[in-house]
């Protein structure tokens, strides 16, 4: 597929304007400082998922292991190995990596695009998403009729003897689905289950994500593809990234461009960018090249071109976008939300083990030797042909010492409150002010001061077309139900937990544009809150980088011990009003804003994941700043009506994480937090909680809303 002259002119132009932090991010790159070309709140995220690493999305162990015999996908990948791999110190690469590609790589297929005669005009690759949904570019198919002509073709491929396999064709059904955006270059179309040979299943399909830490910075990543048509080609660590913009990764190879349509995944192969256009170099008349150095002509494929760089629509961006669309449709509704809920088979039906093929390839000894492409490369020819970089030079490897880190606030410091734990400002180590997201950050919170703080003509027309439908004459079960299905619909943007960009800066405001402890009342500024967090941050990722290079074989649950003790040592001033231990700090519970608070860390440890609780005494009772607690209960001395709505919303918004137990809720206590409720009233600060909150994620908290309904909410649905 020929990418047009206007899509190159606008991939060019990005490139062009990035040209100084690219460079600078080169160069850190090049001394070995993988690490400091990435954001801390970034490389935090990736050292976490690194941490939790899993068999691809989409993909269950069982599939795995039916169709690779002898991969253990708990064990794709160590996070020291992984880490290794990120900073430069090691290439090694365990087999099952690459039983996993071929795996994944099922999943991706040739798109031939026809004219509505039939007649073929070009091809493009495209790869399943979801049971029923192919994704491609919106230059590849850039209507639902163009769709509607054209075929995803998948198995085309070589086996182990370089002999084509038997592709199997799929019809696309845009009638039933089709959603595109021409910035974002992507198009998401419905796949025909009546194959000509087979189900469309038996190829599997790659659940995308849409959390940050995929990928950062520096890392190799890996793309799978038709070139120009041709058979089914994986370029495995060919391509490095080399810049993260707001929309797409800008990634540089020296031999294995991608085309358009491509995944890109990472090492642990989840789809990180959809692959969609490059900078091509130029000679002094403007003339396109080819990788001999002539002139390049249309009809040569994109394949051909020699590309500077190659740029793709970040993952995340594209299942964001695709979450804010207004889907009229039931069906289309239903397929959107397969993409995200729908659990991987338990097996991929009709692939054939190898002592089943039909094709066994006779054993030969040194059979697969490799050819070789200049001094980095070798190919293979195995199902698939497979380019793969060896062994890079080695480069100086991160080094925590060349890393500014600010030392944690005295702990013993005469000025700290002990009751609440937060120091004053004087007394902390600083982020740098030209931390570009600090800055961000510390930008919002001042647009913040020119803000309506709360537009209660808006809201109520919002509030309105929201519930628009929904009537509270049900009875107590459909509606608790109807609610549930509400919000989780329309929670479109789902943050990862960083309050100190969501909450702070405007979300958890209060009239006077101060932020106030949740449970204590004590007032702070928010910029205060903001440097701190940020400080915050920084601490926990010099520690976890001096853990690093005093030991480099960190296994995963190691480090996820690791980074639960650094958690704990230093938190956040935020509280989650249900505890991170009770849904096991998973998203999008975890960076849901409508349960998050301003809270000092003293009061937040305070609590730590106990229940509230109403004690009888609590009027007359000496008792700390935050509140009272004994054994396993705790009442706050603020926020009552603020906690307990936000509460009721998570059990709406994730029915069963809470469990019916004395340690969780139990329903004792469930008609304790409806009490608080009704006499705590909804104020102004909650409205503009509740609508900021609206303009971020796209749901509401029906509590704050109509306080009336809660009589006829079956809230015990929410218990598991």
């Amino acid at each position: 597929m020929i990418i047009s002259q206007e899509l190159l002119r606008e991939t060019e132009k990005r490139y062009k304007e990035r040209e100084d932090p690219r460079e600078e991010n080169l160069q850190k790159i090049e001394a070995g400082k993988v690490f400091e070309a990435n954001s801390v709140q970034l490389v935090q995220k990736r050292l976490e998922r690194l941490a939790h690493a899993e068999v691809p999305a989409g993909l269950s162990a069982e599939t795995v292991a039916t169709t690779v015999p002898g991969v253990q996908p708990d064990s794709t990948d160590t996070f020291g190995v992984a880490l290794e791999r990120i900073i430069g110190k090691s290439d090694l690469i365990g087999v099952n990596y690459l039983d996993l590609g071929i795996v994944v790589s099922r999943s991706v297929g040739r798109i031939q695009i026809r004219t509505a005669t039939g007649q073929l005009q070009g091809y493009g690759t495209g790869f399943m998403v979801s049971p029923r949904l192919l994704l491609t570019n919106n230059h590849v198919l850039g209507s639902a009729g163009e769709a509607s002509n054209s075929w995803a073709e998948f198995n085309y491929q070589n086996d182990t003897e370089g002999r084509l396999l038997t592709p199997v064709i799929f019809d696309l059904e845009p009638e039933t689905f089709f959603l595109t955006d021409g910035h974002l270059d992507y198009s998401l179309v419905a796949v025909s289950d009546n194959a000509r040979d087979g189900g469309i299943l038996q190829f599997g399909w790659n659940r995308l994500v849409e959390e940050q830490g995929k990928a950062i910075v520096g890392e190799y990543v890996n793309v799978v593809q038709h070139p120009n048509g041709e058979p089914k080609q994986l370029a495995l660590r060919e391509n490095q990234i080399v810049d993260e913009l707001e929309d797409f990764l800008h990634y540089q190879t020296d031999t294995a461009p991608g085309s358009s349509g491509s995944p890109v995944f990472n090492d642990q192969w989840e789809a990180v960018a959809l692959h969609h256009s490059g900078v091509p170099r130029k000679d002094e008349q403007g003339r396109i090249l080819t990788r001999e150095g002539t002139p390049w002509t249309r009809d040569m494929g994109e394949h051909r071109i020699d590309w500077v760089a190659n740029e793709g629509a970040r993952i995340s961006r594209i299942v964001r976008h695709v979450k804010q669309q207004n889907l009229t449709a039931d069906i289309q509704r239903q397929l959107r939300n397969e993409m995200f809920d729908a659990e991987p088979s338990q097996s991929l039906p009709n692939v054939r083990r190898p002592e089943e093929s039909v094709r066994r390839p006779a054993i030969v000894e040194n059979s697969l030797s490799p050819s070789h492409d200049g001094d980095v490369s070798a190919v293979w020819t195995l199902p698939l042909q497979v380019s793969v970089r060896l062994g890079q030079p080695s480069v100086p490897s991160a080094n925590v010492s060349d890393l500014p880190v600010t030392p944690p606030p005295s702990l013993t410091s005469s000025a700290t409150n002990t009751s609440t734990g937060v120091e004053p400002s004087s007394d902390r180590g600083e982020m740098p002010d030209d931390s570009q997201e600090l800055q961000k950050a510390l930008s919002d919170l001042e647009e913040a001061r020119s803000r309506t703080y709360y537009d209660e003509q808006k809201d109520h027309r919002d509030r309105e077309a929201y519930y628009e439908g929904l009537s509270e004459s049900l009875d107590e079960n459909d509606l608790f139900e109807r609610l549930s299905e509400l919000l989780r619909q329309t929670h479109a943007n789902q943050p990862r937990y960083q309050p100190s960009k969501y909450v702070y800066p405007w979300v958890d405001l209060h009239p006077n544009l101060k932020l106030q402890s949740v449970y204590s009342g004590r007032e702070f500024s928010a910029e205060e809150l903001i440097r701190e967090d940020f400080r915050i941050d920084r601490e926990r990722t010099a520690r976890l980088q001096e853990l690093f290079s005093a030991e480099s074989a960190l296994g995963a649950e190691r480090i996820t011990q690791e980074i639960d003790a650094l958690e704990e040592s230093l938190p956040y001033n935020c509280e989650h009003v249900v505890p991170q231990s009770w849904f096991d700090a998973r998203e999008p519970m975890r960076g849901d804003l409508h349960h998050l608070f301003a809270c000092e860390s003293g009061c937040n440890s305070f609590r730590s994941n106990i229940p509230y609780f109403d004690f009888a005494d609590f009027e007359e009772v000496v008792r700390e700043a935050c509140g009272k607690r004994e054994e396993n209960k705790f009442e706050p001395t603020s926020g009552k009506g603020a906690v307990a709505r936000a509460t009721l919303y998570f059990l709406l918004r994730y029915p069963g994480e809470i469990n019916r137990t004395s340690q969780e809720y139990e329903l004792d206590r469930l008609e304790m937090l409806l009490g608080w409720h009704k006499s705590n009233a909804v104020t102004d600060y909650e409205r503009h909680r509740n609508m900021a909150i609206f303009e971020q994620q796209g749901n509401r908290n029906p509590l704050i809303d109509f306080p009336e309904w809660e009589p006829n909410i079956e809230f015990r649905l929410g218990l598991g």
